[in-house]
């Protein structure tokens, strides 16, 4: 499966941005321009089901992992300087390195899980993310985000419109796994974090992994952090 990039910048380093579970390439707006800025090629990437690429319901981490490589294969860019992902799209960063096939020289998650059980009732997810969907209209972003900036709204808005349901379903429908980050890699988790607790916070440190700390930050910590994300991450941004 091939899937929609959006590109910024022609740097000589490339920077992947994954984007998290009803977003799209476009929820890194204000990422990408600024990694721009800073000498990268930027590729954000539609996951499957997401955005403009292609849907299928038969899916799992993996398989979404594979999408992502052959994405970035065909661009020869599966060795790039920087990784970043969000949330779901850093569970598929740590099994798509896990796995071997990407190498980036720097992985960052943002607020990210690193394991799923799977096999959870099709039907019943389906139902919850086509509910979500309805609810992510800009009218009720701007209702219920009020850290999301007008364009915020805009942009998650229409991630929800392009999100089918189907994809990601049978993704959380398929078998379970879990996918370390790679020693030196870097997490930047909101606090208190639903997906980085304490125990994994321990369990990260001990595996060499850094972890970076936001206190009162949203999941899609950039969003409402945005200056407090930036400056966590010197090595990136400078």
């Amino acid at each position: 499966m091939r899937l929609h990039v959006e590109r910024t910048g022609r740097g000589p380093r490339v920077a992947v941005l994954l984007h998290g579970m009803t977003g799209s390439a476009e929820s890194w707006w204000r990422i990408a321009p600024l990694l721009s800025a800073r000498g990268f090629r930027v590729l954000a990437v539609d996951l499957p089901g997401h955005g403009r690429s292609p849907r299928c319901s038969s899916m799992s981490v993996e398989d979404v992992a594979e999408a992502v490589a052959e994405t970035l294969m065909a661009g020869s860019a599966t060795c790039p300087a920087l990784a970043v992902g969000h949330s779901f799209g850093g569970l598929v960063l740590a099994a798509a390195v896990a796995r071997g096939q990407l190498a980036p020289e720097g992985s960052v998650f943002v607020d990210s899980p690193f394991s799923t059980r799977g096999g959870w009732d099709r039907e019943e997810v389906q139902a919850e993310y086509e509910q979500e969907r309805a609810q992510r209209t800009y009218e009720g972003l701007l209702a219920t985000k009020p850290h999301y900036s007008r364009r915020d709204c805009d942009v998650e808005a229409r991630a929800a419109a392009r999100f089918e349901p189907a994809t990601a379903a049978g993704i959380a429908a398929s078998a379970g796994g879990s996918w370390f980050p790679a020693p030196r890699s870097i997490v930047v988790r909101a606090e208190p974090s639903e997906y980085v607790d304490g125990p994994m916070v321990a369990a990260l440190l001990d595996a060499d992994v850094q972890v970076r700390s936001i206190t009162g930050a949203s999941h899609a910590v950039w969003y409402s952090h945005f200056d407090e994300f930036v400056a966590a991450l010197p090595e990136v941004f400078g």
